[in-house]
């Protein structure tokens, strides 16, 4: 059983966040994981067209966007975003908001549209 620390994970840039695969190589054939870790600052919304996204706050706090409704949220709790919703959870506090997010699908690439616009804080 592989045990992945978040402290060793290789974040690279995505607009308005940093994001990471735990996964280790060999596992993850039929899911995506990704551990983001959100600035605070305006962000603009992405999607998911082919498969919903369930989102746990590690730490944090922040506002998750699902289209114009906005809902606070902080450490423990679950963020469910349907197929196909423009979403964007937004840092808030001094410190970073850092998720672990689950997608049902591994192609996460073919599964990603950023959104230039509107921009959430």
């Amino acid at each position: 059983m592989p045990v992945v620390g978040l402290d060793r994970v290789e974040l690279a840039r995505l607009p308005g966040r940093l994001s990471a695969d735990p996964v280790p190589s060999g596992l993850g054939e039929d899911y995506a994981v990704r551990v983001v870790r959100v600035p605070a600052g305006p962000r603009t919304p992405h999607l998911h067209p082919h498969s919903d996204e369930v989102t746990y706050v590690v730490s944090g706090s922040g506002n998750a966007w699902e289209g114009d409704r906005c809902t606070p949220v902080g450490a423990g709790d679950l963020i469910i975003v349907p197929r196909g919703t423009a979403h964007a959870t937004v840092a808030t506090g001094h410190e970073d908001l850092v998720l672990l997010c689950f997608f049902p699908r591994p192609d996460l690439a073919e599964n990603l549209v950023e959104l230039d616009a509107p921009l959430r804080t």
